[in-house]
């Protein structure tokens, strides 16, 4: 039996896995926007009224496929120094005796899967960390504009997230005969398309 010459055969060899495997494009890389990027919280207060506070400047990456929403991730770092309830001695007590933030200063959030359940409304479920501990949780998500911004002239997603979830889930149980259990999250988030795109889709 004849056989072709070794350089022949492995460039036909290659020709062949090229041809036959299709095409993958990875999901687009987007940089969170710190500036317009805030989470909003509130708690029940001794059940009187919700506690009305906010987190802000994260850091992290969003990747985005249009095409398979499946395919995407979510990661965010929020520095909890950032949090702000309107007065600077709450602030501290709640830093210091339900967040634990001198030994757990950021706030965590790794997406596990992403579903589109519409044109425009995803759902995101993942892991939240903060204070030591970690609990799934998932977000309601609104797919608000997907477009270039009218300023930077960059490929932005623009979207709102909310979410409930269990602060005990967490490991986060002081005071609970005065501050409720059940914590809400409301999350405006921008993004801008990075200038690597890249086939790496670990954030």
């Amino acid at each position: 039996m004849d056989f072709l010459p070794a350089p022949l055969s492995r460039t036909l060899l290659m020709l062949t896995l090229l041809l036959g495997t299709p095409t993958v494009f990875a999901a687009d890389r987007y940089s969170i926007d710190p500036v317009h990027t805030r989470v909003a919280f509130r708690v029940m207060h001794a059940g009187f009224s919700p506690s009305i506070g906010t987190v802000s400047r994260p850091t992290g990456t969003l990747l985005y496929d249009e095409a398979d929403p499946a395919a995407s991730q979510v990661s965010i770092d929020i520095d909890l120094a950032t949090l702000d309830l309107g007065d600077a001695d709450w602030n501290r007590k709640v830093l210091e005796d339900f967040l634990d933030a001198g030994d757990h200063p950021q706030a965590r959030f790794r997406s596990t899967a992403v579903e589109a359940v519409s044109e425009n409304l995803l759902r995101v479920t993942g892991n939240l960390e903060i204070a030591g501990g970690s609990a799934p949780i998932t977000f309601t998500v609104v797919l608000n504009a997907h477009k270039r911004h009218p300023l930077t002239l960059k490929k932005t997603l623009g979207m709102q997230a909310s979410t409930d979830f269990s602060r005990k889930a967490l490991g986060i149980d002081a005071w609970p005969s005065l501050v409720g259990d059940r914590v809400h999250l409301d999350v405006a988030i921008e993004a801008t398309l990075t200038d690597r795109n890249t086939e790496d889709t670990t954030p």
